[in-house]
């Protein structure tokens, strides 16, 4: 990650953590040139993608799961769609939802690009809550949702009803660029934010955690009913 990268980012670092090396872990596994196309994609389309950390943080989820059906809210270019489908089973499939169609054509491409084929993928355009609920119940083994923050409670709800037992959702930006921490804060998206995150920590069938990288990736596991 080059400085000016780093920099970006200094203001939502954690005080302990040495923003050097903040930055090497958000790096640690680099990105290939597909994702850097992505990247400068969603930069041109006003899209703020996933970090790299977070990025890497989804791959090793959808792996550790097993994951053969994952949902997607917020297509956008196509950042973490890849991290989804990069750590997902080779005979899985990933649904992937975006309001913006020209976001998914963009998506589709980096999916192309970097060797996917089209099997592996359904691209839906529409509204993520109009599209979600005609899903069936209890199908998917992940669920990741980076749209509408104002929306995050509304999208928890579905994917719990989505998740078999011992799946994962998680949740972008759950840090908020450094205001969810902070409750001088008080403009909509961050208060939305706010509560997904007492939600989910005060939800006794879920195992969570809030993870600090990126922006913050706040994951919980849906436990197996007894």
């Amino acid at each position: 990650m080059s400085t000016a990268a780093a920099g970006k980012w200094e203001g939502i670092i954690a005080t302990g953590i040495d923003p050097a090396s903040w930055a090497y872990a958000e790096d640690y596994t680099g990105e290939d040139d597909v994702v850097s196309g992505a990247r400068s994609s969603a930069e041109d389309s006003g899209v703020s993608p996933i970090g790299p950390g977070a990025a890497t943080a989804l791959s090793l989820l959808t792996a550790a799961v097993g994951a053969k059906a994952v949902v997607e809210i917020g297509t956008g270019t196509g950042v973490s769609g890849l991290a989804l489908l990069r750590g997902m089973r080779s005979d899985g499939t990933l649904t992937t939802v975006d309001i913006d169609a020209e976001n998914q054509r963009l998506a589709r491409k980096t999916f192309l690009d970097a060797g996917v084929p089209s099997r592996s993928f359904r691209l839906i355009a529409g509204s993520a809550l109009d599209v979600v609920t005609r899903l069936t119940d209890g199908h998917y083994d992940l669920v990741f949702c980076d749209a509408d923050k104002r929306e995050y409670t509304a999208y928890l709800h579905e994917a719990l009803r989505l998740l078999r037992p011992g799946g994962v959702v998680a949740f972008n930006n759950a840090l908020g660029g450094g205001r969810v921490a902070d409750p001088a804060h008080r403009d909509p998206d961050t208060t939305a934010i706010r509560d997904l995150v007492r939600a989910i920590r005060d939800n006794d069938d879920l195992v969570s955690a809030l993870l600090p990288c990126s922006d913050g990736l706040l994951a919980a596991v849906k436990r197996p009913t007894s």
